[in-house]
């Protein structure tokens, strides 16, 4: 379908036609799931998008766009974790300044009415900001509450500072998922908008768009849909096609459609948001280059490995050029990168660049960050899969390959557990003052998945292992079950009674763990091994039905 016709359908107006290759898309490239276990703790572990996202690269709260304390709201950039669209990285406000070009009229602090209530509506507003961009949620909370009814109090129950405050409160709601006390204060703030500037205004449209991002993390894609394309309406008749607030909104519009398995006109209009960004001047900016991501992951997922490897390549070109090899923003293009090489199958030039990538971070990061944990990972995984290719032709140097990537492995696994139990003890005294730091959150929650996979790669590397042998020696004939056992005790221990029970992502690893073991026991009881384990082969078949249900149960809810 043609842009002018997705546009036409969504917007009942018309849209000027753009090439479905952005410019910069087809431009040579010189240089050398996608969501990196090593990548910057995210709201979820890979990825993604949503729900469980990537993605995974974990989002810093501070992404999240807050209302600041200007009421008077034309196109402020959201930040959408499904999309990975950071362009909320700006300070809050930062966007939120009226333009002399909009005709909308300013609401200024005081211009009706100055008491001491505004006073403290200013105070509360502005220290709940900086209380929630420290990760501080609870008293964040607290003061958002209060700066509400200092609004009402101070310019009146209708007023548009009132809306501003019910956003705030609604968008912490939101990133604390707590998503049945934020819709009802978007929605209170979409009726004092509307009754205020009418239901056409562009200010309007900025807190429909906050609303449609509530909806799409619950997968409410229709509501989503609605919500995004009234706004996308608006802001093209105040902004215009080519404003990128406008783009933005038609970015996460095209998320949307890319849900709902509308995968051609989600790539028509995440084209044509690039595009605009292009004519803009911001083809470099991190939002466009976010946006690029994302690409990469809908072609991934469609498995278009080669269109995503050519966007990735394009993404580590610009690092290369503007923060060069020494940059996490480097680093992170190039483990995108390398996992989709890996994927389609270019081992060595994958390993390469994830070679490349632990030497920089060793260089960039603290050691035992568990980012290193993550690179040692993606390392090990790739020498595994040498070694399986190399099976057929040389026994030998595929025994070579394994015993790296046990090496590998071990520090992986090390380093997870070791950033694990610091991260409980540190958690321990966060809950004793009452906060709750969301980057500390996602960031175990990566080192927890790292560990379940580091576990169970360990246990299948033990298990090729001993086929490729001849004769198999088994000097160990139990380090495969050990390994696996661990994986089990690893998620008693860090994964039951947390919030992270209920991960999609934990729980997928988790009963990968649980169906080795299963498989390692039934063949243990056919040759009738002597060593008892820890667990019968009946309740890690139980247990891993009882995961199976959950996610299932999980997928439908999203």
């Amino acid at each position: 379908m043609t842009m002018l016709r997705i546009l036409s359908t969504l917007l009942r107006g018309t849209h000027r036609t753009s090439s479905r290759s952005f410019s910069s898309s087809r431009a040579p490239i010189s240089t050398a799931f996608a969501n990196s276990l090593s990548g910057k703790p995210k709201i979820s572990y890979q990825n993604d998008s949503g729900g469980h996202t990537r993605n995974l690269h974990v989002l810093d709260p501070r992404i999240w766009m807050i209302f600041s304390g200007q009421a008077a709201i034309l196109g402020f950039s959201g930040n959408l974790a499904l999309a990975e669209d950071e362009s909320a990285k700006s300070k809050p406000g930062d966007n939120m300044e009226e333009s002399g070009d909009s005709g909308l009229e300013r609401v200024e602090d005081g211009s009706v009415v100055s008491n001491i209530h505004t006073s403290k509506w200013r105070v509360f507003t502005d220290s709940g900001r900086d209380h929630f961009f420290q990760g501080k949620l609870e008293p964040a909370e607290r003061l958002f509450r209060s700066a509400i009814q200092e609004a009402k109090e101070g310019f009146g129950e209708k007023d548009p500072h009132v809306a501003s405050a019910c956003n705030n409160l609604a968008e912490l709601y939101r990133v604390k998922k707590e998503f049945g006390k934020a819709e009802p204060l978007y929605m209170e703030a979409v009726s004092i908008l509307e009754e205020s500037y009418g239901p056409e205004d562009v200010r309007v449209g900025a807190t429909l768009h906050n609303l449609g991002q509530l909806y799409l993390v619950q997968r409410k894609l229709e509501e989503a849909r609605s919500c995004y394309e009234r706004a996308l309406k608006m802001k093209r008749r105040v902004l215009g096609q080519g404003h990128p607030d406008y783009a933005e909104t038609m970015y996460h519009l095209g998320t949307v459609l890319n849900l709902q398995g509308k995968e051609t006109d989600a790539e028509a209009l995440i084209l044509d948001s690039l595009k605009i960004l292009e004519e803009c001047g911001q083809g470099e900016s991190v939002t466009y280059i976010k946006r690029l991501r994302y690409l990469s992951q809908v072609y991934l997922r469609s498995n278009r490995l080669a269109e995503a490897e050519n966007i990735q390549r394009k993404i580590l070109h610009m690092m290369e050029l503007s923060k060069g090899w020494n940059s996490m923003e480097a680093v992170t293009s190039a483990e995108a990168l390398a996992l989709t090489l890996r994927l389609s199958g270019q081992l060595r030039e994958a390993l390469e660049l994830f070679e490349k990538c632990h030497s920089a971070q060793k260089n960039l990061l603290p050691e035992g960050h568990i980012q290193i944990g993550g690179s040692l990972l993606h390392i090990a995984k790739t020498f595994m899969l040498q070694a399986s290719q190399l099976r057929r032709s040389d026994n030998s140097e595929a025994l070579s390959k394994l015993v790296k990537a046990k090496s590998y492995l071990e520090n992986s696994a090390r380093i997870a557990k070791d950033v694990l139990h610091k991260l409980k003890n540190q958690k321990s005294k966060e809950q004793k003052h009452g906060n709750t730091n969301v980057t500390l959150r996602n960031y175990e929650h990566a080192a927890l998945v790292i560990l379940l996979q580091s576990l169970e790669s360990l246990a299948v590397l033990e298990m090729s292992k001993n086929e490729i042998e001849e004769p198999p020696k088994r000097e160990h004939p139990h380090t495969a079950e050990d390994s696996l056992l661990q994986c089990v005790s690893a998620y008693k221990e860090f994964g039951c009674g947390t919030q992270f029970q209920e991960s999609p992502e934990v729980k997928s690893e988790y009963l990968s763990c649980l169906k080795h073991l299963s498989a390692l026991l039934a063949n243990k009881e056919t040759m009738h091994n002597s060593k008892a384990s820890h667990i019968s082969l009946p309740e890690v078949k139980e247990e891993a039905k009882r995961i199976e249900v959950d996610l299932r149960s999980s997928h439908k809810k999203g």
